[in-house]
């Protein structure tokens, strides 16, 4: 049972995932573009490299010969993954899922095309002139993604003529990868946006987190709550959903499968395989297993007899408002203050406008109002301020 784990990406997610598997006496090599990553500051081992160059890829793979390949983040040869399942090495969850599901293009024809699941309304782009007559077919307000991004990055919504030309340049420089095409979709009018964390077995039944709900801003979320309300049908359906989806990509481990809840119906949004940052409300102990736990047993093969909701609970994001370096945090004595509570700091080295350098979470028992949970966490959020050296 004692595996060697490549994480491809290394940052909070990726964090708390080394964590649990080390708590499970596994060994992980963390890699990512830049030193000081939070994920390498509790590994076994690291590497640096640029993961979009294959053959940089290709050479730490031959280096460490893991017996597993994590994905972490999207800008990743995944293409090269095919070749890693031959030679014997896991993929999580498989080759055919981190490749599908780091282009927009092929998880949403998937979804919309292959499996008759409901998505907002959308098409492509490879030029401006092309994204002009796309967003004209599907109409304003729309939101405009790069094909391969993650966090909101390169995201925007045009609600007139004179937004497309900015939101083409905006997604051109944002997104990550080689393909430099976007996705136009229709906006939905959605009462509230869900998170349903589904984890596949490699030997058992597909198993579902209680929902989480949770508020975005600038295309990254900001507050996430856990259980949502949401009708049981609403549930079903889009477990369903979640299902057909992580069935068709194959493999074993957590997946963060996003919805729209509107008011005819539940929508399918986007897909991760691999724990999502709406999940990190599980640190709060709101499951009897965290998400990055349940991702570990997952991939690891051990069994999962039961995902049982123990509290309710929120987190809410700390922010970074500038660009620097070496960044300490003001004010964590007044958060701490408050009962039934906690605060995660990631350990980036640097900071930018909006990049998220914690968490808080606040929880209650099963049955309280989770909303009161969310206004603690964001209040205590709000009290915490990153400072750079």
């Amino acid at each position: 049972m004692v595996k060697k784990i490549l994480l491809l990406g290394s940052g909070e997610l990726g964090k708390e995932f080394v964590i649990a598997a080390q708590r499970l006496g596994q060994t992980v090599i963390a890699v990512d573009s830049y030193e000081g990553a939070p994920a390498m500051q509790v590994a076994d081992d690291f590497e640096i490299i640029n993961m979009l160059d294959g053959d940089a890829l290709d050479a730490i793979v031959a280096k460490h010969q893991p017996d597993l390949i994590v994905p972490e983040i999207e800008a990743i040869r995944t293409e090269r993954f095919y070749d890693y399942e031959k030679q014997g090495i896991q993929v999580v969850p498989s080759a055919k899922a981190a490749n599908f599901t780091m282009d927009r293009r092929a998880i949403r024809d998937l979804a919309a095309k292959d499996l008759g699941i409901r998505t907002a309304k959308y098409l492509y782009a490879a030029s401006l002139d092309e994204m002009y007559t796309a967003v004209e077919k599907v109409g304003m307000p729309c939101v405009v993604k790069p094909l391969m991004s993650s966090s909101g990055k390169g995201q925007s919504v045009i609600k007139c003529h004179n937004d497309i030309a900015k939101a083409w340049e905006i997604a051109g420089s944002k997104g990550r990868g080689d393909s430099g095409d976007v996705i136009v979709e229709a906006f939905v009018k959605f009462t509230s946006e869900i998170t349903i964390l589904t984890v596949t077995q490699k030997n058992g039944s597909t198993l579902f987190c209680p929902p989480i709900g949770h508020v975005q801003e600038r295309g990254d979320y900001q507050q996430s709550w856990q259980p949502a309300v949401v009708s049981d049908a609403d549930i079903k359906v889009a477990q369903d959903m979640a299902e057909k989806v992580t069935a068709s990509l194959t493999g074993a481990g957590l997946w963060g499968v996003e919805f729209f809840v509107c008011e005819d119906g539940i929508v399918f949004s986007e897909l991760s395989p691999r724990p999502h940052d709406t999940g990190m409300v599980t640190l709060a102990g709101t499951q009897n297993f965290s998400e990055f736990e349940l991702h570990c047993r997952a991939v690891l093969g051990l069994p999962i007899p039961e995902i049982t909701l123990e509290r309710v609970g929120a987190s809410a994001v700390i922010l970074a408002d500038k660009e620097g370096k070496n960044p300490y945090f003001e004010g964590v004595e007044k958060a701490a203050i408050y009962p039934k509570s906690d605060l995660r700091f990631f350990g980036k080295p640097t900071t930018r406008q909006y990049r998220r350098m914690g968490i808080t979470l606040a929880y209650n028992t099963v049955g309280s109002n989770v909303f009161t949970c969310v206004d603690q966490a964001k209040e205590m959020a709000n009290l915490v301020t990153v400072k750079n050296q």
